[in-house]
């Protein structure tokens, strides 16, 4: 006699996805137990709003991974031929994320894996008799996808920024339109993929309208969406909390309980800024953590808190100096700055590369005459004085190059040690303040100029990352090694003689 047939309200049951997510699949929790899976309050928001491309900025714990993770294996049993794939930073945690769909896997009831057997199995792949199959790795460059994980893509974007690109160009492009995509993460400074990504749908969010098919929807969830996130023994609360709770409510219509209140007061002792990023209360705050490894980072949240980063527009009374970075092969840099009231503002900036002095000469000119103002010194790092062939096949510089068009360049000593010169930077940055419309971009480049990641121990390097943030951030630290204050409309220089 064969095996008698699933019943019928079985079947039923098995039809409603949010039903079987709440009752098929066993888990281990963050405690170690094996325990039946449930939806959160804060899972089943994220079900109920799906789009199909979908950015998850969220607090620590909220238990997304393993809810993407269970929707991703449950898509491969109820769907024949569904493709999903997982990306995480490391090999490790890209294998970590498969075993944890085999171990729910394993813990299903018999008939569910007795109709949907596994075909194989290995560290990387999964493959079901009925054709589906889940593949995990560092990106996915081959095949077309159903459904697409990319686990805490806000660090792989900080330590990992080649893996941003891979990931960028191949695994966000394996996908078919109307399918699923979860970039989800914490938040890891002001800048990368993630970054602008969430910008983006915030920004659609905002508008009051749906994403279209190809833009992402933006989802947020911040620690109180945790009940666990409470505790029930008093804490203090020093000024600062009170303020701090007081604008969640008054600036955000936030309402916390008082163990709400002590739990973020005692964790925020622990944490410190990182509760920022690791514990988030809106999404604005998420990003205002420094990211790690990140040099000037810290000075420049610093500068947004003190309102140094705002409307300073230029005086037009006052000379502007310029500051400079030359990118042989690649960028070439300028901050525009004044010395005013003994503050230094700086009132522009500008990027470019593949182009010659002439451009940035008629950039200038063009910034000049459009506002109105003066140049006053024009500052440029040690290759200015470096001996090259011109167009011509003359011997020359950049420093008489730039001399045959009208700018007088001076040319600062060479630092020889990187990090005295980042140092300065450091020390010279309180003393700043920024036009924010005019060097957004080069804030963002100082934001983001970071320690290299040493993969294979795991820790930040003592040297800088050289990518887009380098020739910005070495142009500011031809301001803050090359000069020092000499009035209030001037700086004075110390050149480094010619011979």
């Amino acid at each position: 006699m064969g095996e008698p047939a699933v019943s019928e309200d079985l079947v039923e049951l098995w039809s409603d996805r949010k039903w079987r997510l709440n009752n098929l699949y066993w888990i281990e929790d963050k405690y170690g137990k094996v325990v039946p899976f449930t939806l959160n309050p804060a899972q089943e928001e994220l079900l109920d709003g799906l789009h199909f491309l979908n950015i998850v900025l969220k607090a620590r714990q909220l238990g997304f991974s393993t809810f993407i993770l269970l929707l991703a294996l449950d898509c491969c049993l109820f769907n024949s031929h569904f493709a999903a794939g997982l990306v995480a930073d490391t090999l490790d945690n890209a294998k970590a994320l498969l075993k944890r769909i085999k171990f729910a896997y394993d813990r299903l009831p018999d008939e569910i894996r007795k109709a949907v057997s596994l075909k194989s199995s290995n560290a990387f792949e999964i493959e079901f008799a009925n054709g589906s199959f889940v593949t995990t790795g560092v990106s996915l460059r081959s095949g077309t996808f159903n459904l697409v994980h990319i686990s805490e893509y806000g660090k792989i974007c900080a330590k990992y920024p080649e893996k941003a690109k891979e990931i960028k160009a191949g695994a966000l492009n394996t996908i078919a339109p109307g399918q699923l995509v979860f970039i989800e993460s914490t938040a890891e400074g002001r800048g990368g993929d993630f970054y602008d990504k969430t910008q983006a749908s915030i920004a659609i969010a905002d508008s009051g309208r749906e994403p279209r098919q190809l833009e992402y929807k933006f989802h947020f969830f911040p620690w109180f969406k945790d009940a666990a996130y409470a505790v029930d023994e008093p804490e203090h609360l020093s000024n600062e909390d009170r303020e701090y709770f007081a604008e969640l409510k008054g600036g955000h219509g936030i309402t916390l309980t008082d163990q709400q209140k002590w739990w973020y007061a005692a964790k925020k002792r622990e944490q410190g800024d990182d509760m920022w990023k690791e514990f988030p209360s809106t999404p604005e705050e998420a990003f205002k953590a420094a990211k790690d490894g990140a040099y000037l980072a810290k000075e420049i949240r610093n500068l947004r808190q003190l309102k140094r980063i705002g409307d300073f527009p230029f005086d037009p009374n006052i000379p502007v100096n310029t500051f400079w970075d030359w990118g042989l092969n690649d960028a070439t840099s300028i901050w525009l700055h004044q010395q005013i009231a003994g503050r230094h503002r700086f009132v522009g900036f500008y990027e470019n590369s593949g182009e010659g002095p002439a451009h940035y000469t008629d950039w200038l000119d063009k910034w000049r005459a459009v506002r109105g103002v003066r140049y006053g010194r024009h500052i440029t790092p040690h290759d200015f004085d470096t001996r090259r062939p011109g167009s011509n096949g003359e011997i020359t510089t950049l420093k008489k190059i730039f001399a045959g068009l009208g700018y007088s360049m001076e040319v600062v000593e060479r630092c020889d040690d990187k990090n005295t010169s980042i140092q300065n930077a450091r020390t010279k940055l309180p003393q700043c303040e920024f036009h924010e419309a005019e060097t957004e971009t080069g804030i963002m480049h100082l934001e983001n100029y970071s320690r290299d990641w040493d993969e294979k121990y795991g820790v930040w390097k003592s040297h800088p990352r050289h990518d887009e943030h380098s020739h910005p951030a070495d142009a500011f630290m031809t301001w803050a090694d090359g000069y020092t204050p000499h009035t209030e409309t001037e700086v004075q220089f110390r050149p480094r003689a010619v011979v």
